[in-house]
């Protein structure tokens, strides 16, 4: 049998795309949909799906367009994975899920939050970007360096950023796991760096491998989407939003979830001295899906 969280199924959406759809963990209970990093594939996590499974929960996630098997959506919004979320569950049977962002995911669950109130209970995210620009936040304060030069890229716009996708692609689309730390360089400090190790730092460098296997566009149009409008309003959201970010985190800097904390309406801050943007999924997830669990 195919291993789930490594071996997906393609859906069709009503506009005629594919997605890459991941689902593990036992039927019949809550359904748990997970929002993967940027660049990533829908692959999830062995720790993730334990501490889901433990709880009862099925989780299911699927590549964004443009990376892996998924189907281009060149332009694409955060806005629009609302869409494939709604193709997803209804192909799935679902009526109500729970939903987590890690990452370049956390701007989709919010959009998700804000937009299918009707579909999703609460939401957490995991070190996700505030919206750009944030009015009294530096957004690329306290990056690491290889982050501050591909955003203020994106900020030039598309003509300034696609001469660069080449170099940072080459670096990550046959990365291993005993590779993946040295290729984050400045992105990630000792507290990160300890993290990638083990299951972890295979599973890592396997979604880049596989997100990045038909080339660089599906990160060139998250890109774009992370620095234009969103297509939605924070102020909008009414489901519980869980705000979990590290002061060690050097992709997503802890000002911008110290922002999300203080202008999305319904926030239950998680800020953390302690971690950092990959410590909170490799040593955190039960406490994240305990508090996520008791919002509903």
């Amino acid at each position: 049998m195919a291993n789930p969280t490594t071996e997906p199924r393609q859906i069709r959406t009503p506009d005629g795309r594919s997605l890459d759809l991941y689902v593990a963990g036992p039927e019949g209970g809550e359904t748990l949909v997970f929002y993967n990093g940027t660049p990533s594939a829908g692959m999830l996590g062995s720790g993730v799906v334990r501490a889901a499974s433990e709880r009862g929960m099925r989780v299911v996630s699927w590549t964004r367009p443009g990376y892996g098997g998924s189907t281009r959506q060149p332009g694409r919004k955060v806005a629009d994975v609302v869409p494939d979320t709604v193709t997803v569950l209804d192909q799935l049977g679902v009526e109500r899920c729970f939903a987590i962002g890690w990452s370049g995911g956390g701007a989709h669950v919010l959009a998700a939050a804000a937009m299918l109130p009707e579909r999703v209970r609460a939401v957490a995210t995991i070190a996700s970007t505030a919206p750009y620009p944030a009015e009294g936040l530096n957004w690329t304060a306290g990056m690491g360096k290889e982050n501050v030069e591909g955003f203020e890229w994106a900020f030039a716009g598309a003509e300034t950023l696609l001469p660069h996708m080449d170099k940072d692609w080459q670096t990550f689309r046959s990365v291993t796991a005993d590779q993946v730390a040295a290729a984050f360089g400045d992105l990630v400090d000792e507290v990160d760096r300890g993290s990638i190790s083990g299951e972890f730092a295979e599973e890592l460098a396997a979604s880049l491998r596989e997100a990045l296997r038909p080339g660089w566009w599906g990160w060139f149009d998250e890109n774009m989407a992370d620095v234009q409008p969103w297509g939605f309003d924070l102020a909008s959201i009414r489901v519980p939003v869980h705000v979990w970010q590290g002061r060690h985190d050097r992709m997503v800097p802890y000002g911008h979830g110290e922002w999300l904390a203080a202008h999305v309406p319904t926030a239950c801050p998680h800020l953390s001295e302690e971690h950092g943007h990959l410590t909170l999924v490799v040593d955190s997830m039960p406490e994240i899906l305990d508090e996520l669990i008791a919002t509903k």
